[in-house]
């Protein structure tokens, strides 16, 4: 008897879901930050120094600094600004959504140590003598802009102003410094220039008895409020060094959050509309709680007050794929079980509990990558791993429960029990349950493939990709981004189709010279120009103003110290050791220690064969290149995983292993029996990563091809290197030991094979 209740209910849970996200999504989005190259804004990675000889930079100084750089941030108006602290001497400031980023940069760098001289330049006054708060932006008796200060002491300022009185004319000046650098700046050098460095040095008649004392300079509005405003912040405590920055124009911000999400709309509704044609009714429920999957993922981004970025909103999109994997090894479990003969219920049951296990170790291993990549990795790629790492939780709580609850309303409403085909199973591939099939012996589409056979032509294969893959890195090396190789990275984007000559021209025109210039973009309307050089705050000001002239949008600047390039090159190099170490070790507790060393010698395979690749097309590898890396060691890991799975499953029907026909045999038969799902899986990830090639930001183009080839030499490299590999030494052990020893299973299981 069919039971409408179940389906009443399952018609109001989807009512009740979509009613809860369409009114509250929007106000989730509205609420979640947006990174700097989401909405423009600047990165910069300060080395702390000593402002005196002696001082000790320990962490109360650093805490000093941070509080000093946040009070400076007030002035500048923005809301969120992200101050951390990193390692000893370090201190990394993420202003987001800032528009006059010339002006941050001097805010935050300027020490505003105000001190006042004589023409000698001996101290007289110094920051210390302020009064707390006491500087205003004001007028002098001529209308112009001055800066009136507050000082502590009358009787000093008095004490002060006598001295210089008594050094007569013209030496009774009282010069006026900010950042007054000992052995380096003097007046009688500075008095001869045009611009000189000191804020004022008026003449000194008589003597004063007052608190009060007004700075008049040479000052725009906007420069005497912005010299009050640092004097109220306070001098910093320490000295600033830029080791490494990056800015992103409003405007590039803009195009790359659009082009993104527009990709992925795509991308999500390619998978949507291929779920329903392939899964029928199981693809409908996936397409419901895939939906769940996005807001989930972004409730609790919201939750956790984290920062969207770039390659964070990639993380989502391609987490679609990872979830719709999940939905896929259960779906095809689940008919592989209807295809023996069970009835719909006990199908349902056998193929979650079977595919439960292969689900977990798979997202596992992608969260140790994504684990490593969140330690070790810099600002967007953090963001991105930060993602990844929600993506995967979402994903399996979507996929695994609220799949189970959605089928488990159709399949116990019984309404199903005699429409198998909206299951995606044919009446003639069911088998009668008498017949007493298992899943071990039923047909696949991929029979006719006997994979182990031709492992050696395979084997041949790789080896000469690799030899190849040697030479060309050889000669060619890698085209490393300043990241990695320090100097400075210029962005340009034109409304227009740009040249390599005119960024060339107007670089000389500023004194500049670049080490190469490519150009991007669908209508060559972006250009890269890379330089030698890392480039001063100054520098950068004026070029941002004049390709800004020039092309009609201020241009993403970025600089790496090479001390900073050292360190992000060491700390990707450990990246990929500790998550293949991680991976490892997690395989060869569930599974088995040859399985976890083929699974690495695979991956490394992918690994080498993307870095290959891009050496031979020159595009740059940058950290977005180290994230697509350890993400395609995620994704890869899980195809070997489910494969492993599988072959783990299989040896335990088997019972005993005695020749190398019968490894053999496991694992041709756990390839076929895979190989559906995989195709499936990587077809629909390659979707996601496609449209962000096609649709995305040119900002992630790099990082999306590099998924994209990963992934094919991922299913690749589970097929025909992975379990290859262990077919081989499984052999070797045969023959070492007479007979085959199974592998040693860690699944709890009442029937576990013999020796």
């Amino acid at each position: 008897m069919v039971k409408r209740s179940r389906i009443m209910v399952f018609l109001l849970l989807i009512v009740l879901f979509a009613g809860l996200m369409g009114t509250t999504t929007k106000g989730i989005l509205d609420r979640i930050k947006l990174g700097l190259d989401l909405q423009g804004g600047f990165e910069v990675l300060y080395e702390v120094k000593p402002a005196e000889k002696g001082q000790k930079i320990d962490k109360d100084v650093l805490a000093s600094t941070a509080e000093a750089l946040d009070k400076r941030i007030n002035v500048l108006g923005v809301s969120e600004p992200n101050i951390q602290i990193e390692g000893k001497d370090r201190i990394r400031v993420q202003l987001a959504g800032v528009t006059d980023q010339k002006k941050a940069r001097e805010i935050l760098s300027t020490e505003a140590n105000l001190s006042f001289r004589d023409v000698n330049d001996r101290l007289m006054l110094d920051g210390s003598d302020l009064a707390e708060g006491g500087a205003k932006q004001t007028f002098d008796e001529n209308g112009k802009p001055s800066v009136s200060i507050t000082l502590k002491s009358a009787d000093k300022f008095k004490n002060v102003t006598k001295e210089i009185v008594d050094m007569g004319s013209p030496n009774n000046l009282l010069v006026i410094w900010l950042d007054f650098e000992e052995g380096k700046d003097s007046f009688k050098t500075e008095i001869a220039k045009e611009d000189p460095k000191f804020l004022s040095a008026p003449r000194v008649s008589q003597i004063f008895n007052s608190k009060q004392v007004s700075i008049v300079g040479d000052f725009t509005i906007d420069e005497a409020k912005t010299l009050s405003s640092l004097l109220d912040a306070g001098a910093l405590p320490v000295k600033l060094h830029e080791i490494y920055s990056t800015s992103v124009g409003a405007k590039f911000g803009e195009q790359a959050l659009n082009d993104t999400v527009y990709a992925g709309i795509v991308g999500v509704a390619i998978i949507f509309l291929f779920m329903l044609l392939y899964y029928r009714l199981p693809g409908l429920v996936a397409c419901i709680t895939l939906s769940v999957y996005i807001y989930l993922i972004l409730l609790v981004f919201d939750w956790m007050n984290g920062v969207l970025t770039l390659p964070g909103i990639a993380a989502l999109i391609l987490g679609v794929g990872m979830a719709v994997d999940a939905n896929i090894i259960t779906y095809e479990r689940i008919k592989e079980e209807l295809r023996v003969g069970k009835s719909l219920k006990s199908a349902f049951q056998a193929g979650n509990h079977n595919s439960l296990t292969a689900i977990f170790d798979a997202n596992i291993t992608t969260i140790i990558a994504a684990g490593v990549l969140f330690f070790y990795g810099n600002s967007s790629v953090k963001g991105f791993a930060t993602m990844l790492i929600v993506s995967i939780l979402c994903s399996f709580i979507t996929a695994v429960y609220g799949t189970r609850l959605f089928m488990a309303l159709l399949v116990h409403s019984k309404m199903f029990n005699k429409k198998l085909g909206w299951f995606g199973v044919k009446k003639d591939e069911i088998h009668d349950l008498k017949d007493n099939v298992d899943t071990i012996d039923l047909p696949t589409r991929f029979d006719r493939f006997d994979f182990v056979k031709v492992r050696n032509k395979f084997f041949i294969f790789s080896g000469a990709l690799t030899v190849l893959g040697i030479i060309f890195l050889i000669v060619f090396r890698l085209n490393l981004a300043i990241d990695f190789s320090s100097g400075t990275r210029i962005e340009v984007i034109s409304k227009e189709p740009i040249t390599a000559e005119a960024i060339d021209k107007e670089l000389k025109a500023l004194n500049l010279d670049a080490e190469d210039i490519v150009l991007s973009g669908t209508n060559k309307d972006v250009g890269v120009a890379r330089l030698k050089g890392v480039l001063a705050k100054d520098e950068i000001s004026e070029l941002k103003s004049h390709f800004k002239d020039q092309f009609g949008a201020e241009p993403n600047v970025g600089t790496v110290s090479p001390t900073v390039g050292k360190e992000l090159a060491k700390n990707a190099i450990i990246s990929v050791i500790i998550a293949s170490i991680g991976i490892i070790i997690y395989v060869s507790l569930r599974f088995e220690m040859s399985m976890a060393v083929a699974a690495i010698v695979s991956l490394l395979h992918d690994a080498f064969l993307i870095l290959t690749v891009f050496s031979i097309t020159r595009l740059e590898v940058d950290l977005t290149f180290i994230a697509a890396i350890l993400t395609i060691i995620g994704y890869s890991i899980n195809d070997t995983i489910v494969t492993f799975d599988r072959m783990r499953e299989n040896m335990q029907k088997k019972k005993r292993l005695k020749t190398p026909a019968d490894i053999a045999d496991v694992v041709n038969t756990s390839l076929r029996q895979t190989l559906n799902r995989s195709v499936n899986t990587v077809l629909t990830v390659i979707i996601t990563v496609v449209a962000l090639l096609i649709f995305g930001s040119e900002a992630i183009s790099n990082f999306s091809l590099a998924l994209l080839i990963g992934l094919i030499a991922g299913m690749y490299s589970s097929l025909f290197i992975a379990a290859q590999l262990w077919v081989v030494w499984k052999n070797k052990e045969l023959k070492k030991k007479g007979v085959i020893q199974t592998a040693k299973v860690k699944r709890k299981s009442s029937d576990q094979p013999q020796v």
